[in-house]
């Protein structure tokens, strides 16, 4: 079959995901995560960022200054010269690209988005801003507490007698941060009266707030009860069919464009790397059901001149083999009768295991074929050098740059729950999914089962693992773009500049959702947003 002898156009990249529904339904990652960041002045309503100049500038070891960034919230899209994350108001005094906060989100807590780097004067600032808060600035908090707060002990519990007087009429975001505190400080008594006290307030029909807080609490008992590891494995092999995980997974993929942002930005990126290839090897290191491929497959198949060969490879674990009911063969039928309609020559090949345990055997490299690995929010769930020496993460984007790959893409959360001790991993866990909830309220009723049903089997598994488990049985271990960077570029990858055809791929798509999402590129990634917050990016390497 021979290769097309004439480039690609970018409409026919564009085109990859307009085209009609098909029988097979996409499969949901794992939920995201979030940053936060002050703002000294109010964002602008509707579409439209407003921007001043900020005299004052804080850099970490891990935000230094980027290049210029475009947001894309209209047609014209603005070019603003920026040395902070694509989604921090301007004038903020926060770590760049680490913490966002905007004045208008009603999801931001005052302890949000620390990145983890060792600045402890801020954030003991911002400990010291919520405790006068709930005190008052004449409480007898001792301002010589240690990193996390932790005053003398006369101090420690005159401070939670206070918060649990005025607990029952505190802002229920407030009551969960002062429990998250108590346990991390192992004040019991408090923690579980505080515990007693947010049991009233939640609900998983209500706002998205006290939605999340159902989860939260569970996550704080949990660590509380030294039960995390337990609760979280009955939370994710909860006796629920196949087919009732494919639906509720389908909400949250429906509801919500993160998960169609990975599928798409990806597409559009291979498309467009493999545009003069005869022969086409992509591994897939989460391909669920299999469903991006089938875009990709049909778009290919019109390619002028023919279309190329075709040869998948699929990692996955058992969970995603619950979800679909059977094993990775079914995703190799599938896709074998879809290319077999467009008349694509195609091969497929299974590695069922998880990305921990894959091995250059594995992945059935081929000499002539020109490679292509996707790495759809999975990289965070491979333990890294803080948790093994294996260090996995590592060792397996060293085994993918040795294959010579002429495309690497990577779509990961964009938050810092890896190293982040306990009550700092707590308060970004609070405010990146408060923007989620919020997000899936926007296009879902609040009584609806089937929105209660996918936060429960698809979420909240997820905030418990974060808030209560430890070293190995923590999964769920997300790192900032900087961080994926840098680690990729310690294993010898170059990034790869994306092209205007991803984002007009992407901002069509978003035309489908709440105005409130936003899309914007800096330092080489593409960056998903809610309102002012990064949720996701996406980053081409090779």
């Amino acid at each position: 079959m021979q290769a097309s002898q004439e480039p690609q156009t970018s409409s026919g990249v564009h085109s990859l995901y307009h085209q009609s529904k098909q029988k097979i339904e996409p499969y949901c990652f794992s939920p995201l995560q979030v940053l936060n960041s002050d703002s000294c002045s109010n964002r602008s309503q509707g579409a439209e960022f407003s921007f001043q100049t900020c005299t004052e500038q804080f850099f970490t070891l891990e935000s230094t200054p980027v290049p210029d960034y475009v947001i894309y919230n209209s047609p014209s899209a603005v070019s603003v010269s920026s040395n902070r994350s694509p989604f921090s108001p301007p004038c903020s005094l926060s770590y760049v690209s680490d913490v966002h906060r905007s004045s208008d989100n009603t999801y931001n807590s005052p302890l949000s988005g620390y990145s983890g780097v060792d600045d402890d004067k801020n954030l003991m600032h911002a400990f010291m801003e919520l405790r006068n808060e709930l005190l008052g600035p004449e409480s007898d908090v001792d301002d010589s507490c240690s990193f996390y707060g932790v005053a003398p002990q006369t101090s420690s519990l005159s401070r939670f007698k206070r918060i649990l007087e005025m607990a029952p009429n505190m802002e229920l975001k407030r009551v969960l941060i002062a429990c998250a505190e108590a346990v991390s400080e192992g004040d019991v008594s408090t923690a579980e009266a505080l515990i007693d006290i947010l049991e009233r307030r939640v609900s998983v029909s209500g706002e998205p707030i006290e939605r999340l807080s159902a989860y939260m609490l569970e996550g704080l008992r949990a660590r509380l009860l030294s039960s995390g590891s337990i609760i979280y494995k009955k939370l994710k092999c909860k006796e629920i069919t196949s087919s009732e995980l494919i639906s509720y997974m389908q909400v949250l993929y429906h509801v919500c464009p993160y998960y169609k942002f990975a599928y798409m930005s990806a597409n559009v990126i291979i498309g467009e790397a493999m545009e003069n290839e005869n022969r086409i090897h992509i591994i897939d290191f989460q391909i669920a059901q299999g469903s991006q491929w089938v875009f990709l497959i049909q778009a290919l198949a019109r390619r002028p001149g023919g279309p190329p060969y075709i040869h998948i490879t699929g990692v996955d674990d058992s969970q995603s083999a619950h979800a679909r009911g059977g094993g990775l063969e079914l995703v190799g039928q599938t896709l074998a009768e879809v290319a077999k309609s467009c008349r694509v020559p195609f091969e497929f090949h299974a590695a069922g295991m998880s990305g921990c345990e894959v091995q250059l055997e594995n992945l059935q490299i081929r000499h002539g074929e020109a490679l292509a690995v996707n790495f759809p929010y999975v990289l965070h769930h491979m333990p890294d050098e803080s948790v093994s020496t294996m260090n996995h993460r590592d060792r397996l984007l060293r085994l993918v740059k040795s294959l010579s790959p002429k495309i690497v893409t990577i779509v990961e959360q964009e938050s810092n729950t890896n190293t982040a001790p306990f009550f700092q991993r707590f308060c970004e866990t609070l405010d990146y999914y408060s923007a989620m909830f919020e997000s899936i309220d926007a296009a879902r009723p609040r009584e609806d089962k089937q929105r209660i049903n996918a936060e429960e089997h698809c979420v909240a598994k997820d905030v418990v693992n974060i808030i209560a488990c430890e070293d190995t049985d923590r999964v769920e271990r997300h790192e900032l773009f900087g961080k994926w960077r840098s680690r990729l570029m310690m294993a010898g990858f170059s990034p790869i500049p994306l092209s205007q055809s991803v984002s007009t791929a992407i901002m069509d798509m978003l035309n489908e959702y709440s105005a409130n999402y936003r899309l914007a590129e800096s330092n080489g990634a593409l960056y998903l947003g809610w309102k002012n917050r990064a949720m996701s990016t996406s980053s081409a390497w090779r």
